[in-house]
């Protein structure tokens, strides 16, 4: 009996994060040395490979040295990108061109006159950027937060790019009873949507379950998150190391998918060791 492997279409880096990275190595190559303030996705691998080109993770502007600042596909709070300024840097944005469009719709309703809403994780970098573009934003990580809110007048809202559509929708729903002109501007990403209808698919069409990538992505936790709630037969793994051969023993299928800051070369090796794990067995559907 063969087991069948299914990876999902999009597995792996969205076009915001690839893009990064090749702007990250270009700047490293034109300039010798390019310097960020953190790491410009949140996959060790990633952040290692470019260390090696020259890009350099720093935790203050007070530590950039002779090269450009770049800023990661996260986004960079307001008053980052005005100290940069001030202090003369040659500022390269590597933000994603969506999150972009977040900073504009909240500084948009602001306008308005609404008070601001933000659904995300407390400390992520991509929230903090959103509630630095406006005057006294409300982050909501969950329902419960919600329900504990004040009724408004006026509110806007919008998400972090990688929230779950179902926390969103629950959020958003306890939101309307709250506030009597509310508008919503719905800002998970594209890539998001699509990869987490991409994870229930072959979660509930495949005996087990794979997703690929660091326990620091958001995105790629919450696509596990996802998966074991749909198959108990599903696993996290940062590589192919992480793999189980037991976890294979019954299996006819299994599913695989990768966080959006998961680059192809471990999508790859998890793959490779599959293969190696039962090679008269497996066979690949991509």
């Amino acid at each position: 009996m063969k087991i069948n492997v299914n990876v999902a279409d999009h597995a792996g880096f969205c076009f915001g994060v690839r893009d990064a990275v090749k702007l990250a190595k270009e700047t490293a190559e034109q300039y010798g040395s390019v310097y960020m303030l953190g790491d410009i996705v949140h996959n060790e691998r990633v952040v290692n490979e470019l260390a090696d080109s020259g890009v350099h993770v720093v935790d203050s502007l007070d530590k950039v040295g002779d090269g450009p600042v770049l800023f990661r596909a996260h986004g960079t709070p307001v008053k980052i990108w005005e100290e940069a300024r001030k202090r003369g840097h040659t500022i390269v944005d590597a933000t994603c061109p969506l999150v972009h469009e977040i900073h504009n719709e909240v500084r948009e309703m602001e306008e308005e006159g609404r008070q601001i809403y933000v659904i995300g994780d407390k400390g992520h970098d991509e929230v903090l950027g959103i509630m630095s573009q406006v005057k006294k934003p409300i982050l909501i990580s969950t329902a419960e937060e919600a329900r504990q809110l004040r009724k408004k007048k006026r509110g806007g809202v919008v998400s972090q790019s990688t929230q779950m559509v179902e926390n969103v929708q629950e959020i958003i729903s306890i939101l309307m009873m709250k506030v009597k002109d509310l508008r919503f501007v719905n800002t998970i990403c594209h890539p998001t949507r699509q990869n987490q209808a991409e994870l229930k698919e072959l979660a509930t069409t495949n005996d087990v379950m794979i997703v690929i990538g660091s326990f620091t992505s958001a995105n790629t936790k919450r696509l596990a998150k996802i998966a074991k709630e749909l198959n108990p037969n599903s696993y996290q793994v940062e590589g192919a190391e992480d793999l189980k051969a037991e976890w294979f023993v019954d299996a006819e299928s299994v599913g695989v998918h990768a966080g959006a800051s998961t680059p192809d070369i471990t999508i790859q090796d998890v793959l490779n060791r599959l293969q190696s794990i039962s090679p008269e067995k497996i066979t690949q559907e991509v």
